[in-house]
């Protein structure tokens, strides 16, 4: 029910006379048994009680006649009753009926709504009061059975609406207001009529000029859901009117070229040369990112675009579409992300300072695709959520009714696409895409809707496609039924144009002639792009980022503003107490700073977190439990145990001068990695971070990674730096809780894409993240891999002392202490990395025996491979017999098949290079925790017992 404050007589306010002694009546049987009064009524007296019962003005100068004053006929209450029960079910189940679909109208449903179903007859319903049946119904409606026939063409013709599960009674009673009022559907001028015909004309002819030139090539074209085009068109004037700046828009490749051309201006001759792979240098990229030397690129169908709009009183928006490869649905949290970063200002210290007036995304989803992919579920999870929500999204589905040659009746078990919003209680219109001011209406709504609610909406836009999945499919060969409709059926532009001339807002063969004209104009620009194109030779050259690597840079921090941060973030409100043992555990960091203190893990963290904010940079981290850590080492937010009122240090120290945001995530990988990646895109200035509960988690967004993280700058030049935090490491937890899957990263990793790093101290923790920090805005950015500590995270061994901050760096090969001092002796290197570092040298310092003929050193920073770093380390020892690789992960995962080929390359020519460590396997660890500590065992015995 709402939460919101109602004036008490509110609801009753179209009741009076006749209409209240129904509603007493109704409130009567209602306290027998709640369940013999339809369900509006029900919800109705749930929330409000009953109806006022004495003469008296409970809003305006309307006035409420007690039940005594009225005294209707038992017949003509159930006459009253039975009409109220019908126009319920119009308003319920009126979609059931309508005409939504231009090709395949169904009629199955159409006796639902006969009145003798329901004890009802014209003349009975004629005398039951209009405001009963419909309150908002126009002047014309006279009578009830008037009222009855205007629900009718309202709920069930080519515009049908799903409001009965939105749960909050305010919302549902101003939606159907609005409906039933007609109050959302705007004045269309004979200028706005002819404005929309040109530009169905524009989206139509583009697609027959490149079916026409282009025989052949696939562009997964519009066709059938023409449409869209305008209502991206009014969804962006109407929000950039009221002030938004930033239009986000994701879709799947389907249509994608005409939105790029029509509603991103991406000029006709960019799209032909790109056809014609001519040279880009041949028109102006001012409109389009396009694909730059040096990357990968992308299909033309996959790109992306910007689109600045200036109106004569010179304010600017952007209008963008994300780039987005074949994974459809996938796009979508990314979206939402760039939306939050749009709306939020990061300068000032605390939380961000959220405007969601700011930015709006649209969402356009496949029909096959909105109720088969589990990403969209996820996404719409986060639409309410306090870390996410961006004030509403307007979903559109393209429904064409089938997903490459699936019908539907085998893709979805639900009745439409759009039911899976039903669930978070998005509003839900379905509309004809042979309608277009229908069409153009329902755009309306669903921008009045998130204006007033700050909610998500859904336009389920249903209409067919005209050619094959891509058109060098025949579609007749499995659908010959229904693509024989499709034959024989006129587009939504022949429609549109006589039914203007049949009212006689244009002349007869006006629509023909703008069709001519603007294949004139299309067939110019391609003539002129034909005309200049020459031969080029495509080469792939390294990008200047991949040339130049990372810049030198200063991470280190004086002690005294590493002590006073301390400090201030130990220098809780007097009012606030902590959880008594969690207290004293973080009071302890008070400690670290004295004379031979340590920092451990979780203080190298938080005091990174610290100055990054005080050098001015902005903060975001997320995950599942992150805000006190999976491990319960972090405790960023602290609770007062009375109250539980939050308390957060690093939104409140003095030192502050960026935001700091930390969210317990829902429990989602794909959406949330997606949504952390938008954002860091959309406000490069930022440090964000997303952290896994376990490593393996990141396996639940493995298509963000492989898709967008990877490979986004090689495809798209989109730049990012986000962190990714793995929990890695083997203690015996099993399979599902050892390994961050860092063989799957180092797979990925090629042209500098992104660094994977495996710390083993507190320090290089610390340095990493503020490197990462100071190169976020540089040319050299990208995204960081970090595979973290579980069990190391409170081991005194990873805790560094203060000069490895204040004069130390972060370095990609740490070699151990107390080893390899005597370089002629040292016969075996160990290569190693992560957690079985510690262990080898917690038997090293166990063990009373001469080291001298070995050396260890830990590889930190996987990708970039430290090829001058460990070839310099080989170069020092002149009697080098044997290195090793060391690692806990079996032989076929973790680091060992990246690093083979690269060690062997640089070891000097008699040195043999070999591997110590689990087998070959297909699960990541044993399951069992006294296997794992024999299996443990021997590795570490192995790697330290010396050949003779």
């Amino acid at each position: 029910m709402s939460s919101k404050e109602h004036n008490p007589g509110e609801p009753w306010q179209g009741f009076h006379g006749p209409n209240l002694g129904v509603a007493i009546e109704l409130y009567e049987s209602f306290l027998e048994n709640p369940n013999s009064v339809d369900q509006h009524m029900r919800e109705l007296f749930e929330e409000w009680g009953p109806p006022p019962t004495d003469q008296e003005t409970a809003s305006g100068n309307r006035v409420f006649v007690s039940a005594s004053q009225v005294e209707p006929s038992s017949n003509q209450m159930r006459t009253y009753v039975n009409a109220v029960k019908l126009a319920d079910m119009i308003r319920r189940k009126g979609h059931l009926v309508s005409e939504t679909n231009p090709i395949n109208h169904s009629s199955k449903h159409s006796e639902i709504f006969e009145l003798k179903r329901y004890h009802l007859t014209e003349d009975s319903v004629k005398n039951v009061p209009v405001d009963l049946i419909c309150p908002d119904a126009p002047a014309y409606v006279k009578d009830g059975l008037d009222a009855i026939n205007y629900l009718k063409d309202v709920y069930t013709k080519k515009i049908a609406f799903e409001f009965n599960h939105v749960h909050d009674l305010e919302e549902r009673q101003w939606l159907v207001q609005m409906v039933e009022s007609g109050e959302y559907i705007p004045s269309f001028s004979k200028e706005t009529k002819v404005n929309l015909l040109k530009r169905l004309t524009q989206v139509e002819g583009f697609e027959k000029f490149i079916h026409r030139t282009f025989v052949g090539q696939k562009r997964f074209s519009i066709e059938g859901l023409d449409i869209l085009v305008p209502m991206l068109d009014e969804a962006v004037r109407d929000v950039v009117h009221n002030g938004t700046k930033h239009v986000l828009i994701g879709m799947a490749h389907r249509g994608r070229l005409n939105v790029l051309a029509h509603t991103l201006n991406k000029p006709y001759k960019m799209i032909f040369s790109e056809f014609l792979h001519a040279p880009k240098d041949l028109i102006p990229s001012d409109n389009s990112t396009g694909t730059k030397n040096g990357w990968t690129g992308d299909v033309k169908y996959h790109l992306g675009a910007d689109r600045q709009i200036r109106d004569e009183n010179t304010a600017e928006a952007i209008v963008s579409l994300a780039n987005n490869p074949s994974h459809l649905e996938f796009v979508s949290p990314i979206v939402e992300g760039y939306a939050r970063a749009a709306q939020e200002d990061r300068s000032k210290k605390g939380f961000p300072k959220q405007d969601v007036s700011q930015a709006y995304s649209v969402l356009i989803h496949g029909d096959a695709a909105f109720p088969g992919q589990g990403i969209v579920t996820e996404t719409l999870n986060l639409s309410r959520l306090k870390g996410y929500q961006v004030g509403g999204s307007l979903h559109i589905i393209a429904n064409n009714n089938i997903g490459f040659t699936t019908e539907t009746y085998d893709s979805r078990s639900t009745t439409y696409a759009s039911d899976p919003a039903k669930g978070f209680e998005i509003p839900i219109i379905h509309v004809n895409a042979d309608d277009p001011e229908a069409c153009i209406a329902a755009i309306h709504l669903a921008v009045l809707y998130r204006n007033k609610y700050k909610k998500d909406f859904l336009i389920d836009l249903i209409g067919y496609r005209r050619f094959g999945h891509n058109e060098m499919d025949e579609p007749a060969v499995t659908q010959p039924g229904t693509y024989e409709k499709i034959r024989k059926h006129p587009t939504v532009r022949a429609i549109y144009a006589e039914q203007l001339a049949s009212n006689e807002e244009i002349a007869a063969f006006y629509g023909d002639e703008l069709d001519k004209e603007f294949q004139s104009t299309l067939q110019a620009d391609y003539d002129e792009i034909v005309a200049k194109k020459r031969e080029k030779t495509f080469e792939l050259s390294p990008p200047d980022y991949i040339v130049n690597g990372l810049p030198k840079l200063k991470t280190n921090v004086a002690l005294e503003t590493l002590k006073e941060l301390n400090e201030q973030l130990l220098n809780w409100p007097n009012e606030f107490k902590a959880n008594v043992k969690l207290e004293k555990i973080l009071k302890r960091r008070g400690d670290a700073f004295k004379e031979d203190g340590k920092v451990d893990w979780a203080l190298a963290e938080t005091l990174a977190f610290a100055t990054i904010l005080h050098d001015g940079t902005p903060i975001r981290l997320s995950g599942q439990d992150s805000e006190r850590g999976t491990f319960a080492h972090r405790h960023l937010v602290l609770h007062d145990r009375s109250n539980d009122k939050v308390f957060t240090p690093l939104q409140e120290f003095d030192g502050a001068n960026a935001s700091f945001a930390v969210y317990n995530s829902p429990l989602s990988e794909q959406a949330v990695v997606g949504f952390e990646y938008g954002y860091n895109v959309q406000s490069p200035e930022t440090l964000v971070l997303w952290e896994a509960q376990f490593g393996d988690f990141a396996n639940g967004a493995q298509v963000i990674f492989d898709q967008w993280v990877s490979a986004g700058r090689a495809k798209w030049g989109q730049k990012s730096g986000l962190v990714i935090l793995l929990p890695h490491g083997y203690e015996g937890q099993g399979p599902e809780h050892s390994s961050g899957r860092v063989e799957r990263f180092l797979v990925l990793a090629a042209e500098n894409n992104w660094t994977i790093a495996n710390c083993t101290s507190a320090a290089q923790y610390f340095h990493i993240l503020r490197r990462q920090a100071k190169i976020l805005q540089k040319n050299a950015v990208r995204p960081l891999i970090i595979m973290t500590p579980k069990s190391l995270l409170r081991n005194q061994d990873v805790a560094s002392t203060h000069d490895a901050f204040t004069d130390g760096e972060f370095l990609p090969v740490y070699e151990q202490a107390g080893l390899g001092e005597k370089v002629d002796k040292v016969e075996r290197i160990i290569l190693c990395s992560g957690k079985v570092a510690i262990d080898l040298a917690d038997q090293v310092k166990k063990q009373d025996e001469d080291w001298d003929w070995l050396h260890i050193a830990r590889v930190e920073e996987l990708y970039p491979f430290p090829k001058r770093p460990i070839r310099s380390l080989f170069s020092k020892y002149k009697n080098l017999k044997e290195v090793v690789w060391v690692q806990e992960e079996p032989k076929n995962m973790g680091a060992w098949p990246f690093m083979e080929s690269r060690v062997k390359e640089i070891a000097p020519e008699d040195v043999s290079v070999s591997y110590i460590g689990r087998t070959h396997r297909s699960s990541p660890s044993e399951g069992d925790p006294v296997s794992h500590k024999k299996e443990q065992l021997r590795i570490v015995t192995e790697s330290l017992t010396r050949k003779h």
